[in-house]
C-alpha cells in the first residue's frame, strides 16, 4: 500500500498508542488526536485519505463529528471508519445514516482493523492500495492474477479467484450465499444460493491442500467468512 494519510481520532491513549503503532508499521502517515473540535481543524487544513473516528470522544462526539465531516468540501468524499462499543444495530444503522463508510465494535482485532481500513481505501482509493490483497499467509496479485499461500503457488479458476478476492477485501466479515451471490456473481445471475457451496468447496481443496489450515469458516445459517484466528 502507498503512504496513505490517516486522522485518528481517539480518547482511550492506550488504544490510540496501539493502533498508531500498528498502522505506522503499515506505512500510514497518522496523525491523532483526542478531540473533536481539534479533529475537524486538522482535516479541514489536511485533508486525510481515512479517517478513524471513536464514536465517544472529548467534546463533539463521534457521531457530530462525522457528520460535519460530510459537509464540509475539504473532506465529504473521504472514507470515515468508526469505532465504537455500541454493538446495537440501531447504533450500527445511525453512524452509516450519518455518513459512515464501515462500523467497527469494540473489542476488536488491531489485525482485521488494518484490513477492513485496507479494504475501505480499496474501494474509494484505488491508488493508494496498490495490487496486493494478503491476510494470514495468503497473497493475491490481482493485476497478475495470481495467488500464493506461503509462498506456493495456487491456481484458481475465474469464479474461485474472484469468490478469494471478495473475501480477502472484507476479512473476518460473515457472508450469507444470498450476499456473495450478489457480491462475486451480480445481481442478475440465474444462480441457485446452493452453487456458492460448490465454490466455497473448489476454493478449500485449493488453498487448504498440502494439509494447511482451513481459514475459510462456515457459520451455521448465517454463511462463510475469511477468518485465519486459532488456524495458524
Amino acid at each position: 500500500m502507498g503512504r496513505a494519510k490517516m486522522l485518528l481520532v481517539e480518547d482511550d491513549a492506550a488504544l490510540a498508542e496501539l493502533l498508531v503503532w500498528h498502522f505506522q508499521r503499515e506505512n500510514f502517515e497518522v496523525r491523532q488526536t483526542a478531540d473533536g473540535e481539534e479533529a475537524l481543524l486538522i482535516a479541514q487544513e489536511s485533508p486525510p485519505d481515512l479517517v478513524l473516528l471513536d464514536w465517544m470522544i472529548q467534546g463533539l462526539s463521534g457521531i457530530e463529528v462525522c457528520r460535519r465531516l460530510r459537509r464540509m468540501p475539504e473532506t465529504q468524499n473521504v472514507p470515515i471508519i468508526m469505532l465504537t462499543a455500541r454493538g446495537e444495530e440501531e447504533d450500527r444503522v445511525r453512524g452509516l445514516e450519518t455518513g459512515a463508510d464501515d462500523y467497527v465494535t469494540k473489542p476488536f482485532s488491531p489485525r482485521e482493523l488494518v484490513a477492513r481500513v485496507g479494504a475501505v481505501l480499496r474501494r474509494v482509493r484505488p491508488a493508494l492500495a496498490g495490487e496486493q490483497l494478503t491476510y494470514a499467509d495468503l497473497e493475491m496479485d490481482t493485476v497478475g492474477h495470481k495467488v500464493r499461500r506461503a509462498g506456493q503457488l495456487v491456481p484458481l479458476g475465474p469464479t474461485e479467484f474472484r469468490l478469494l478476492k471478495h473475501f480477502l477485501e472484507h476479512p473476518g466479515w460473515v457472508f450469507s450465499r444470498e450476499r456473495l451471490l450478489d457480491s462475486v456473481w451480480g445481481h442478475d445471475a440465474d444462480i441457485e444460493p446452493r452453487t456458492v457451496d460448490v465454490h466455497i468447496r473448489r476454493l478449500r481443496q485449493a488453498i487448504n491442500v498440502g494439509g494447511k489450515p482451513d481459514i475459510i469458516r462456515t457459520v451455521r445459517s448465517a454463511g462463510y467468512a475469511l477468518d485465519a484466528d486459532g488456524k495458524l
